[in-house]
């Protein structure tokens, strides 16, 4: 399965939702959504341009991990 570590790497950088919203282009309900994990895809589109506000990698956001299920 695949975690996402927005919240982490946005409480790294001590930028808001708000501001990432603004800077990204994408509306905040949205980024709240992937912020929390509630998202199913996401366009790389926009992980290009969270990438490049937050100055991060992708992996530094998307996490894999093996589902318990196995």
């Amino acid at each position: 399965m695949i975690i996402l570590r927005l919240d982490r790497v946005m409480a790294d950088r001590k930028m808001s939702l708000n501001e990432l919203s603004e800077k990204v282009g994408v509306a905040n309900v949205n980024l709240s959504k992937m912020k929390t994990g509630k998202i199913s895809a996401v366009r790389f589109s926009t992980l290009n341009e969270i990438c490049r506000v937050l100055h991060c990698q992708p992996g530094d956001i998307l996490e894999y991990a093996e589902d318990e299920e196995g």
